[in-house]
């Protein structure tokens, strides 16, 4: 029998992409971004999928759609309210989750999910969100609406051949451990098949994105693992910008604004070398301007670790 899921705060897919590969089928997806909504539809067309601001849904509305009895409620609130790299991340943690726009709307996805009655249930955010005391409440918060067991489970993408680094919590009501790839994927293994973005071809969002000009004239001088941008995070760290990868590494963490430099070639990679860092298969397409297509590969589950967390999830059911 399919496994049914819906998502909430889809984005392009990539959370989606995983489960997909396992065999389980989208009956409902979820985000208020259209070019992501575009991205989602491009890719998964016998989802339905809205384009809504979904602090203004409730339960009712997704169960007048797609009835009960779904097997799966995956959620990607946004992060910017418990990641430390932001600037306007709220000194009180519990702010965060309970003041703060962005961090409220991981209390939807648990009203929503408290409606749905999901079989299996999983929340996906930064490590942030472990600061203490913010699990405690969550786990009150899901308790409330049904969920006696919770589990925070902590994942680094790299362990199930993603190419870049990246660390996820995801929030469930089953303990989430797959088992652990025997290798990494490096950044060479993972793009040096791809034309030249230069020149035409069949590769879907694989074309020359020119650096800004300000670093034209630079490029050539930055070694591996260097960068032509710095800018100091929320937490007061700096970070690089536009740093040239080492080919025989892992890629740094791959976030919404995050930019490279090709390891060989004086230039930005392409949005689909990009997603190949994140895991992603050739043919999951972006849609969007180009500033909004990396935004959608960064800001995304890597489909590598989704379909790991998938095989977990499907043995369950």
């Amino acid at each position: 029998m399919t496994k049914t899921l819906i998502d909430l705060f889809c984005g392009a897919g990539g959370f989606t992409r995983g489960f997909t590969q396992e065999g389980f089928q989208t009956i409902l997806a979820i985000d208020n971004d259209p070019d992501c909504v575009e991205s989602y539809r491009t890719n998964f067309s016998s989802a339905i999928v809205l384009q809504k601001d979904i602090r203004r849904i409730v339960g009712k509305d997704l169960m007048d759609i797609v009835g009960d009895g779904v097997d799966l409620v995956i959620a990607s609130p946004p992060c910017e309210a418990f990641t430390t790299v932001s600037k306007s991340i709220m000194k009180d943690p519990l702010d965060r989750l309970y003041t703060d726009p962005r961090g409220r709307l991981t209390l939807k996805a648990i009203e929503l999910i408290g409606d749905l009655s999901p079989t299996i249930f999983i929340i996906e955010n930064v490590p942030g969100i472990l600061i203490d005391p913010i699990p405690r409440f969550i786990e009150r918060e899901l308790k409330r609406v049904g969920y006696e067991e919770v589990h925070f489970n902590l994942l680094r993408a790299e362990d199930y051949q993603t190419p870049s680094v990246r660390r996820r919590v995801f929030i469930s009501n089953i303990e989430i451990r797959p088992v652990k790839s025997r290798r990494n994927v490096k950044v060479w293994e993972a793009i040096k098949d791809l034309p030249d973005p230069r020149y035409p071809n069949d590769v879907p969002n694989h074309f020359y994105v020119p650096l800004p000009h300000r670093f034209r004239r630079r490029v050539s001088r930055i070694k591996w693992g260097a960068a032509l941008d710095y800018y100091i995070g929320g937490n007061m760290r700096e970070y690089k910008q536009y740093i040239r990868l080492h080919p025989e590494r892992l890629a740094p963490v791959i976030m919404g604004k995050s930019r490279f430099i090709h390891p060989y070639e004086d230039r930005q990679i392409t949005i689909r070398e990009q997603a190949r860092l994140m895991g992603y298969p050739d043919n999951h397409i972006f849609k969007g301007g180009i500033e909004k297509m990396y935004n959608q590969v960064g800001e995304s589950v890597p489909p590598t670790l989704s379909r790991a967390i998938a095989k977990v999830v499907a043995k369950q059911l």
